[in-house]
């Protein structure tokens, strides 16, 4: 198939998942989608008008104490919008301490 034909199909595929909703796990989406953007093309649309509305709520912010706002309201369940660590990552507490991170997972 020519390189057009294959990116028709990939944009199929695509659609159909912004459809049906993302995969729960990262091991679970298609490697051959792992390239596309979810929700087509920046621009398109807005965030809270498209398909990435199923990804969770645009006006979710992090702070440094911990707490969690959404629209600038504070949640009572900060922990409801942390995903799980990055396997390696500096969050995952089975990795092992690089140089110079002692003080970052520490607090």
């Amino acid at each position: 198939a020519d390189p057009a034909e294959k990116n028709r199909e990939l944009d199929e595929k695509m659609k159909k998942l912004e459809e049906e909703g993302p995969p729960e796990r990262l091991e679970d989406w298609p490697d051959e989608l792992k390239t596309k953007t979810f929700g087509g093309r920046e621009g398109d649309h807005g965030y809270n008008e498209g398909p990435e509305t199923q990804l969770g709520p645009s006006e979710v912010v992090h702070r440094e104490d911990g707490s969690v706002t959404v629209a600038g309201e504070q949640v009572d369940d900060p922990e409801k919008y942390k995903g799980d660590p990055i396997p390696g990552g500096p969050t995952d507490p089975n990795s092992p301490t690089l140089s110079g991170e002692g003080d970052a997972k520490d607090g």
